[in-house]
């Protein structure tokens, strides 16, 4: 009989050479005709399992108990048709990563992991926070670009209406050219004042009477946001420049940590929430998890110190191979067998935590929107607060839906930026942080509309401190007691916020 190997796993270290060897042995040694049986040599124990035209084998020691083998390798063989439609070789070799990262589940440094097919389809399909913080982080530093170019916009056209008007001297914004301003005689004016408070004066530089420069095209929207500005300057609307201080802070928004032990943990929480637009909180659930991951197998063999604050009601669930009764006994962390260590340069998930309930008071961040209809459309009232008041919401961003072909809405009181998407047909309010000193704020706008067009609203944010009150405060060897350097990471991020 000629076989070979498909899809081969090791889960301990072993040379090319002897697996090649232990193959080609099996061959030679195995028996047909039956279901599923083993054979052994001097050193090793074959296990195997036909599969139509295909075989599964595991290749254990003699010592180990041939029940479990049996029970590993029947999981083994159900994960096969999970993605493979067909139990041929072209059809293995097209799944061969997702049947290895399956394996990965079922066996880890050799040992058998107490999982179930369920649970293993869960973990391969697991999001990525890391994901979806760099994702926030990314989109959060586009906006505020955009942001910065429609402020500068503003300033510099208000200065220029003010020169035209009065003659007199705006106040300098600098990191902005003069040339192609406007006209030759209000060009002169303002070249005269735009430039660096410290910095000698800049010569005038040629004007172009056919129009602005490609060097100060503030993007695609610049014009429509000057006929904007202008159209609420004759209505009579001041329109005053908003700061852009606060904004450079949201691009370190959950930054990775810079000094990374050889001992690191990931504090990470996601909230699902909904709530009706008359009140009512309809629910809400936190997820929330502590991964640990060791790089040096000196700190292999440790325990965590938990430290749980909360008093919300979650629900607690240690890792399978985690010591449940010192956990609830003294809130540690360690394995069952106090002799074996942590997986090296693996992230663990070693505790996670749920809650869920629909207890108003829990709400992180309370949304209320006041449509009201007028005369010329609907007048729209919208304020948040921060209940929470422990957490530092960061990239803050509230989009509420608004009708399409009817042009941009008109902007009253504003706290924090604002954004009009006409594409997507959504009015995105934009805060760069929300904390206990910014707990409130709120936003005016008109447009015309039905009160029902401004539903649903949806809200985004990342927070570098968690909901619920759960740290790892302390990190000991087994041995000794004594103290290990780690690192941490906090992220608290949105996956579903929404007010209906």
């Amino acid at each position: 009989i000629f076989l070979s190997a498909i899809v081969s796993r090791q889960f301990v270290e072993m040379t090319r050479t002897r697996i090649e060897g232990l193959l080609a042995a099996f061959p030679k040694l195995m028996n047909t005709g039956k279901q599923h049986t083993f054979v052994e040599t001097d050193s090793v124990r074959y296990v195997y399992q036909p599969l139509e035209k295909l075989y599964m084998v595991l290749i254990t020691t003699k010592n180990s108990n041939i029940l479990e083998d049996l029970e590993t390798l029947r999981l083994f063989s159900r994960v096969i048709p999970e993605y493979c439609r067909v139990l041929e070789e072209s059809e293995i070799s097209e799944h061969c990563f997702d049947l290895i990262f399956a394996f990965d589940e079922i066996v880890a440094l050799g040992y058998r992991e107490n999982v179930n097919l369920a649970q293993i389809r869960t973990f391969t399909e697991m999001d990525s926070h890391e994901e979806k913080v760099f994702r926030a982080v990314r989109e959060t530093q586009e906006r505020e670009a955009k942001a910065e170019m429609r402020r500068k916009a503003k300033e510099l056209q208000q200065a220029r209406r003010d020169a035209e008007r009065s003659g007199k001297k705006v106040p300098a914004f600098g990191g902005f050219g003069s040339a192609g301003m406007t006209s030759v005689s209000s060009g002169s004016i303002i070249t005269d004042t735009i430039v660096e408070p410290e910095k000698p004066k800049i010569t005038p530089a040629p004007v172009r009477p056919s129009g602005p420069s490609k060097a100060l095209k503030l993007g695609a929207k610049g014009k429509e946001v000057d006929n904007f500005v202008d159209k609420l300057k004759s209505e009579g609307e001041t329109i005053m420049p908003t700061t852009g201080k606060r904004g450079s802070d949201v691009s370190k928004a959950l930054p990775p940590p810079v000094n990374v032990e050889s001992v690191h943990l990931r504090v990470e929480e996601k909230i699902l929430l909904t709530c009706g637009r008359d009140g009512g909180l309809q629910n809400m659930e936190v997820l929330g998890m502590v991964t640990l991951r060791v790089t040096d197998d000196k700190n292999g063999r440790i325990r965590l110190i938990i430290n749980n604050n909360d008093n919300k009601g979650l629900q607690l669930q240690t890792h399978p191979n985690v010591d449940k009764k010192l956990f609830t006994a003294d809130s540690v962390i360690g394995l069952k067998n106090p002799e074996k260590s942590f997986p090296l340069n693996n992230d663990v998930g070693v505790l996670k935590w749920r809650l869920q309930t629909t207890d108003e008071s829990l709400i992180p961040l309370t949304i209320n929107c006041w449509p009201s209809e007028s005369g010329t459309g609907c007048d729209v009232n919208i304020e948040y607060e921060l209940q929470e008041e422990s957490l530092d919401l960061n990239d803050v961003v509230i989009s509420i839906p608004v009708p399409s072909g009817v042009g941009a809405p008109v902007i009253g009181d504003l706290d924090g930026e604002y954004k009009h998407d006409s594409r997507r047909n959504v009015l995105e309010w934009c805060l760069p942080v929300i904390d206990a000193n910014n707990k409130t704020g709120s936003l005016e706008f008109s447009i015309a509309g039905q009160p029902n067009d401004f539903f649903p609203i949806n809200v985004s944010f990342v927070s570098k401190r968690n909901y619920c009150d759960i740290q790892v405060t302390k990190v000991t060897h087994v041995d000794g007691d004594s103290s290990v350097r780690f690192s941490s990471e906090t992220s608290f991020v949105v996956d579903k916020y929404e007010i209906l």
